[in-house]
């Protein structure tokens, strides 16, 4: 079977460890037809929009992205191409799984944990406004259709990769409405599902024990905001987010990406480290059902890095990008 893709390559590194991620996933032989498409900072004097309008076309008929890092500016410039593509596709929920790779430096050897964050609304809906001068007012908004919509995501994504609990953080010691509108909504959901164990955590506490014991976790699920700072953490856990993949999941549509930045002080030299968008890729076949390929990636990644001979200065080695990328393709061509 031939899946068409669109490959957004991004800005800065995104070029380099794009071309990797490509070589690595058709290495693991799943005939994928890639449509390549430009978006960010890079593009805006060609097209006058960092999301040219072919590429969003491509997405919509691929259904399927995988995309490089694209900066965003602070403070001005352009809108966040990320935020645009999730509002647009209505991809609600954003998967961030975190799990060790041996010869990853880190606290931990053990990390196995999977965060599930809301993506539409709370404080990120951005609706914000003046209330007099000095004083701006921020809206978080928690709706049942979105609460549920993610809830049944979590317990779906647990089922599917085989885990057996799911943790609902919140806030709602402080937050009794908006919180326990949500948690009000999850136990109606546990109810349905009692083959996965099902706990509740406030959000500062499950921050304190993800750092003293990650292992009490398996599936984390909640709210846009606690979701965005709790799934950089769990990837701080594993070594950082240069081998944190990420997917955002819609309806009918879905995007895989780095969530590392752009790095443009080191674009262009050959020594970025592309594994975070390759392990995305490696999700990306997990979702279209590619488990042999998909296990085969994170297998040669595992190994590679476990070795330590041909990995990126960032990973303790001082091979190139495209050194690193060529030892993965000759581990998976041993699996395969």
């Amino acid at each position: 079977m031939t899946y068409k893709v669109t490959l957004i390559p991004g800005d800065g590194i995104g070029p380099e460890v794009a071309k990797a991620a490509r070589k690595v996933i058709d290495a693991a032989g799943v005939d994928i037809e890639w449509e390549v498409h430009p978006a960010g900072g890079d593009v805006i004097n060609r097209y006058g929009t960092p999301l040219p309008q072919e590429t969003i076309d491509s997405i919509r008929n691929t259904k399927l992205a995988l995309k490089g890092p694209i900066g965003t500016p602070i403070g001005g410039g352009f809108s966040s191409v990320n935020v645009e593509l999730r509002r647009r596709f209505k991809l609600y929920a954003n998967f961030r799984p975190a799990k060790s790779i041996k010869g990853v430096a880190s606290r931990y050897a053990d990390v196995d944990l999977i965060v599930i964050r809301e993506n539409t609304e709370g404080l990120y809906s951005g609706l914000e406004h003046f209330v007099v001068p000095g004083v701006v007012e921020s809206q978080r908004i928690i709706t049942q259709e979105a609460s549920e919509r993610i809830i049944r995501a979590a317990f779906k994504i647990a089922k599917r990769f085989k885990r057996k609990k799911v943790t609902v953080v919140h806030k709602a010691n402080i937050l009794k409405l908006s919180d326990g509108l949500f948690l009000e909504i999850a136990r109606e959901i546990a109810r349905e599902n009692p083959d996965i164990i099902y706990e509740e955590s406030i959000v500062d506490a499950t921050a304190m024990k993800l750092v003293m014991d990650p292992s009490q976790f398996d599936v984390l699920v909640m709210e846009n905001l606690f979701g965005d700072i709790i799934s950089d953490l769990t990837s701080g856990l594993i070594g950082g987010l240069g081998v944190a993949p990420s997917a955002n999941l819609g309806v009918d549509c879905a995007i895989f990406e780095a969530v590392h930045g752009s790095a443009p002080d080191i674009a262009g030299k050959g020594v970025a480290n592309p594994t975070a968008l390759i392990l995305s890729g490696a999700l990306m076949l997990f979702h279209i059902g590619e488990n042999k390929a998909y296990q085969n990636i994170y297998k040669a990644v595992s190994k590679v890095i476990g070795d330590g001979k041909h990995t990126t200065s960032d990973l303790g080695g001082n091979a190139s990008t495209m050194e690193y990328v060529e030892a993965l393709v000759k581990e998976i061509g041993k699996k395969s």
